[in-house]
């Protein structure tokens, strides 16, 4: 019973480090979300509006390239999803703000709806089928 006990004492004494490590994530596994930070929910579905004030397109995807925003997939034109083209806008081409006293999220661009629609179309096929 003595070397069960000095047995088990050695196990636990031995494997204490290791479950202290396995359970310590490194550093960089967690991040802080800023005051200036964004998240898809609040801009899937933003329209946006160019300097005239007339809506252009709506945000309905995000183009992800090696873990960073590499653009908006973006809905010109069709109505009520029927007929809808969609073209990749560069993130620097859309200016996203929120408003602290509307409480609102808004999306600019300065181009026109036929300028967006004769942008190269994106198609959702292959790997990027819905």
């Amino acid at each position: 019973m003595r070397k069960l006990l000095i047995a088990l004492a050695a196990i636990s004494t031995l494997a204490a480090p290791a479950i202290a490590q396995a359970a310590t994530a490194p550093a960089e596994t967690y991040v802080t979300a800023k005051p200036t930070d964004m998240i898809s929910y609040n801009l899937i579905g933003l329209k946006i509006v160019n300097k005239a004030n007339e809506t252009v397109g709506e945000i309905k995807d995000l183009l992800i390239s090696n873990g960073t925003l590499a653009g908006y997939i973006v809905s010109v034109g069709g109505f009520l999803g029927i007929g809808d083209h969609y073209v990749i806008v560069a993130p620097s081409a859309v200016t996203i703000n929120y408003s602290e006293s509307d409480k609102k999220w808004t999306a600019t661009m300065d181009v026109t709806k036929d300028q967006l629609k004769s942008a190269p179309e994106f198609k959702y096929e292959g790997r990027w089928s819905k």
